[in-house]
């Protein structure tokens, strides 16, 4: 029973862990690109109302994005039954930047309201430090070291061809 379950585990991190990543990768600077429309005053007073929401209304505001984008996953299922896979797969990763710029924002606008929760303070970072070491675990793999530094390299790259110009 325990090497089912470590085997359960392995495959539930193997799964996770390109979603892990690209919430790693986009959840900050979509944030702050999110907490730009905050300038706008309609915009900064439902940030304040989202805010002001008692525990389980914020908890409710996460179904707003959700509610949101599932039509534009219905279109791009429609696209692609239509053989538009090009247009689909855009559509997806748009809806997938969008989501998760609104949920990382309220998030960010939330979290307080949300720990709160009994369940949620209790789970929030249990999760949080599962995910950390899973994230971990993956850039100590030779694989992300490789695509560091060739990352770290092309950047080097183009900036030198940028100062050259």
């Amino acid at each position: 029973m325990r090497i089912l379950k470590k085997l359960l585990r392995a495959l539930a991190a193997a799964l996770l862990v390109p979603l892990l990543l690209f919430e790693e990768w986009g959840w900050e600077p979509l944030a702050a690109l999110a907490a730009r429309l905050a300038h706008l005053p309609l915009w900064a007073r439902l940030e304040r109302m989202v805010q002001a929401l008692p525990p389980w209304g914020a908890l409710l505001v996460f179904m707003v994005p959700v509610l949101m984008l599932l039509p534009l996953k219905l279109l791009a299922l429609f696209l692609l039954g239509r053989g538009h896979a090009a247009g689909a797969v855009l559509l997806l990763v748009g809806a997938k930047l969008a989501g998760t710029a609104v949920v990382a924002r309220l998030f960010q606008l939330v979290e307080p309201a949300l720990m709160r929760i009994p369940l949620f303070a209790r789970w929030y970072p249990r999760w949080k430090q599962w995910k950390d070491r899973v994230l971990g675990f993956v850039r100590l793999s030779a694989p992300w070291r490789a695509a560091r530094r060739l990352k770290d390299g092309t950047r080097r790259w183009w900036r030198s061809l940028r100062r050259a110009s």
